[in-house]
């Protein structure tokens, strides 16, 4: 078949999250551009899929009754016959996303999912719910690919290049591609008109370079507001419906550039690099896994039950999640090897020239049907250099403790994290992460 022709066979992996809806409204928007033949929902909790299974059943049938639809538990059903795997699962849901966040707190420390020990707990659970839906494709889809922005992205990249180094997975974040946007804000341009190089791990980096299509060099701009205001815009506050905490995050961007004005910072450096602050403004009984499950969770579930009560998705509560549009670049870019640039967790190979080459790191990178390839960066500072290669070793040792079911090693990791102060309340908090994962975690020795 004529490739300009194709239309594809996806499965999301992760039916049951809350981006589900908005990430299918945002594929049936883009139905010019990549169509779709079929749409399946995979997730191993039935009862949690089917609500939102249903309610989607629904609004495909009114927007899209060309498009074969189904959600399942089966993973044949679900993995054959697909060329891509869209993957957003979070293994243990919201209720271990609040222990990630809260048990940390307990000791004075950073408690985030993503970083610090909340993100090295979702890692390793992560780890196993990704290499069963690697191990998925590869029996009944080998030639699709997956597309991975599940978290803690760093940890998951690892994992893959350690554990399944043949795997067709490209892992990608949306934080960056939602700063770019807020970027754009700031200089009153279309974000797609923005050309960024940037360097970094996943949730670690920094942006060096902002041009728009013409090439005139918009750093200066950004940096003078970034330093002033961070990242936080009137406009963004509107479009982005952007809670308190999200706030605080964009504006404590100020203070990051600081450190180092040179360069434009990710926003999550923020637990790294003051960490003390962020403990002084958490609340240990109200965390953000709280304000997730009485927001956003209730809202997308609710919205949801109404749908299946009404019979119709019209004026429904869904909403198209306008910057999942990334993942829509990402496989077209890969379908009809268009070498799109596109910011992706992929293995070194130089791209940073003096960091470790096998590291995974985030790049921009050209896309196209091999993949990714990055895009070389050049040497990096030392300042910048010293975080990564700390950084970069706390998610290696993950790995290392998930494969070898290994204590010794989880506790390194944790005692290395920058968001620690010591090794004692490492052992602390590792302890009772060994509790809360216990039907999660492999057992550690």
């Amino acid at each position: 078949m004529d490739k300009k022709n194709k239309k594809f066979n996806v499965v999301i992996a992760g039916g049951g999250s809350t981006y589900t809806p908005g990430i299918v409204m945002m594929l049936l928007s883009n139905q010019d551009r990549f169509p779709l033949e079929s749409l399946t929902l995979y997730d191993n909790d039935a009862e949690r899929q089917a609500v939102l299974g249903e309610a989607i059943k629904i609004l495909m049938h009114e927007q899209a009754p060309q498009i074969r639809y189904e959600y399942t538990v089966d993973p044949v059903v679900a993995f054959t016959g697909k060329d891509f795997c869209m993957a957003h699962i979070r293994v243990g849901k919201f209720a271990m996303r609040e222990q990630d966040e809260k048990i940390p707190l307990r000791y004075g420390v950073v408690g985030q999912e993503t970083c610090g020990p909340g993100g090295i707990a979702y890692g390793m659970r992560s780890i196993t719910g990704m290499m069963e839906i690697i191990d998925y494709m590869d029996k009944y889809s080998p030639d699709g690919w997956i597309l991975n922005y599940s978290n803690p992205a760093s940890i998951v990249a690892e994992a893959c290049r350690v554990m399944r180094p043949k795997a067709r997975i490209i892992n990608i974040c949306d934080m960056p591609i939602a700063t770019k946007t807020r970027m754009s804000y700031i200089v009153n341009k279309d974000p797609k008109d923005l050309d960024v190089r940037y360097f970094g791990l996943n949730h670690f980096g920094w942006w060096t370079s902002v041009t728009d299509e013409l090439g005139n060099d918009l750093m200066p701009q950004i940096q003078d507001y970034v330093s002033k205001n961070g990242y936080l815009t009137p406009k963004a506050i509107e479009k982005q419906h952007m809670e308190p905490s999200w706030q605080a995050t964009h504006r404590k961007a100020a203070d990051l550039m600081k450190v180092d004005p040179r360069f434009l910072p990710n926003t999550y450096l923020k637990y790294y690099i003051f960490p003390d602050y962020v403990v002084e403004h958490s609340d240990p009984n109200y965390t953000r896994a709280n304000e997730v499950m009485n927001g956003r969770e209730k809202r997308i579930f609710g919205a949801a039950r109404d749908i299946i009560a009404a019979g119709t998705a019209v004026n429904g509560g869904f909403e198209i999640d306008v910057h999942a549009s990334f993942i829509v670049d990402l496989a077209t870019a890969i379908s009809y090897n268009t070498h799109e640039i596109m910011l992706c967790i992929v293995e070194n190979k130089g791209a940073i020239c003096n960091f470790d080459p096998t590291a995974m790191v985030e790049v921009p990178c050209v896309i196209g049907s091999r993949g990714a390839e990055p895009i070389c960066q050049g040497y990096i500072p030392t300042f910048e250099k010293g975080m990564m290669e700390e950084q970069l070793a706390v998610e290696r040792l993950v790995v290392e403790a998930y494969v070898e079911h290994s204590y010794q090693k989880l506790w390194q990791a944790l005692t290395l994290s920058k968001t620690v102060p010591s090794a004692t309340v490492a052992k602390k908090i590792l302890d009772d992460l060994i509790v809360a994962n216990k039907n999660y975690w492999p057992e550690l020795h």
